[in-house]
């Protein structure tokens, strides 16, 4: 950038974990008073770069300068007394702590004056452009909320370069105009600002550079302005790219859920859903909008026989499951598949491989007391070649593959079960454009077999694309279910902070 000073200079940075290289001559410049976007498809070395610069990983070569001078980073102290603060996608908090109290954990000699740090935390809170009380409980904020304190901690600590690793992934579109905002505001500070993101329409909107990785390796770096989406993925992927999400007609059949008045209480004793009602049609894709913790999770658990209900009712294809294990359901001969927010926890057992976990779906269905293994390695030599799944082996333990490939992996073994039911918890969550319109092409396919899909879902352009019907919660409530076709983003947005779907619609 003509007339500014470099904050951050990569040069020849690599770095190999065994025989897989993760980044291999890796130059990266971000100057001070600026934007940087870092695009890459998953596995292509994002993270483990800045991993380097934060220090939370050391280059195996390569040199590191910052404001023009080399240095070693061997640890996060190291970085962050060199001005550079990571913002990760999920939060470091100590949720029964204040504000304050997180934002100078860790450090020495911040607590005695308890009424200065206050009134440091409002002058930076001044400064950028922050809205915060000090003196709030994390527990008692709204993820945004959590978002600004991660900000100030960094802040706070004198970094001038800032990280951030999907900061957008569960905000409102309002949250996502302040956190912008935000961002710019620090910009014309000075700051060099590098954020991670899969999400090309933010790209374009808020960076000033983009720097494109593809396999470990720099592809290069276009001046925002001066670039497409479609250039960018096409960089990004080594092809062309459809980044259009086909919505085929709904079949709408006969109803395949329906969910009455149901209510799940969490293990504080608190509503996670309050009267809950809807239903899905078969050859339909509801999708579910809502700020994280608004009862998607109890929603999801409670419909897989995973999460006890208070009250209400739940019917697949006018057969109660109230009150039946997951087994149970199966053994009923209600065909569900749950996709959980969890890939790797409820979802995948990190330490198998793939032919194992496809076992733990069908091995209950097979006679006798000696598993057959034959069926599950022909499943798992299917999916890899049908899905374009990329492991050394299907017997590579799936902790090792990447988050596009274990959602292959995953939602793979999910539809292989022939389910009339797909549940689906954010299966896109942290994929590259590429894995993404893969998973959306799987579930517009089962969409068009008539099976009812429940898809969970954080960004709202692809819930407008790809559903038919999009249902609202805010704090375990409906606020909404309306026709994809007939409401916007904006309106989305308002019923996700509490609005009616009547004051969305007139004020959106």
């Amino acid at each position: 950038m003509p007339g500014a000073h470099p904050a951050i200079e990569l040069q020849g940075l690599t770095k190999t974990f065994g025989s897989i290289v993760a980044n291999k001559d890796i130059d990266l410049t971000v100057y001070n008073g600026e934007i940087l976007a870092l695009l890459g498809e998953n596995g292509s070395g994002k993270t483990t770069l800045m991993n380097m610069l934060s220090g939370i990983y050391r280059p195996d070569a390569g040199h590191i300068r910052v404001n023009g001078k080399e240095v070693h980073i061997r640890s996060p102290h190291d970085a962050i007394a060199l001005g550079i603060g990571m913002i990760h996608q999920h939060f470091k908090l100590v949720d029964v702590l204040s504000v304050q109290d997180n934002i100078v954990l860790g450090t020495t000699g911040h607590y005695a004056n308890r009424k200065q740090l206050a009134r440091e935390i409002r002058d930076l809170c001044d400064r950028f452009g922050l809205h915060i009380d000090p003196a709030r409980k994390i527990y008692s904020l709204s993820v945004s909320e959590k978002q600004t304190v991660e900000i100030l901690k960094v802040l706070y600590r004198g970094a001038r370069t800032l990280v951030l690793d999907e900061p957008t992934a569960v905000l409102t579109p309002q949250e996502i105009d302040r956190l912008f905002a935000i961002l710019r505001r620090m910009r014309d500070e000075g700051c060099a600002i590098i954020i991670i993101t899969h999400k090309l329409n933010e790209v374009l909107e808020i960076s000033d550079r983009v720097t494109i990785l593809r396999k470990g390796h720099c592809i290069g770096t276009v001046n925002t302005k001066e670039t497409t989406a479609r250039e960018l993925t096409e960089r990004m992927v080594g092809a062309a790219v459809d980044l259009s999400i086909h919505r085929p007609e709904p079949l709408r059949d006969a109803p395949m859920l329906d969910v009455h008045h149901l209510t799940v209480v969490n293990g504080d004793g608190v509503k996670a859903l309050d009267d809950v009602n809807f239903s899905i049609a078969a050859g339909e894709i509801l999708g579910v909008a809502g700020v994280a913790g608004s009862g998607q999770k109890e929603l999801c658990e409670a419909i897989a026989g995973l999460q006890p209900i208070a009250g209400g009712a739940i019917l697949c294809q006018h057969v109660s499951l109230e009150g039946l294990s997951p087994r149970e359901i199966i053994r009923r001969g209600v065909s569900m598949s749950f996709i959980p927010e969890d890939r790797l926890g409820m979802g995948l057992v990190p330490s198998m491989g793939m032919v194992d976990n496809m076992l733990l779906k069908e091995y209950q269905n097979q006679p006798g007391a000696l598993v057959d293994r034959a069926p599950a390695r022909d499943l798992a030599n299917r999916l890899v070649k049908e899905l374009n799944i990329s492991t050394p082996s299907i017997h590579t333990p799936v902790r090792k593959l990447s988050g596009g490939n274990v959602q292959k992996v995953l939602l793979g073994r999910e539809i292989a079960s022939n389910p009339r039911i797909l549940i689906t918890a954010y299966p896109v969550r942290g994929l590259d454009i590429n894995s993404s319109m893969t998973i959306y092409r799987m579930l517009n396919e089962q969409k068009q077999k008539g099976v009812a899909v429940l898809y969970i879902g954080e960004d709202l352009d692809v819930l407008l694309e790809l559903c038919d019907r999009i249902m609202v919660l805010c704090g375990g409530k409906v606020t909404g279910i309306v026709p994809a076709q007939e409401v916007t983003k904006e309106q989305l947005g308002l019923m996700m902070t509490g609005a009616s779907m009547e004051e969305a619609m007139q004020n959106g």
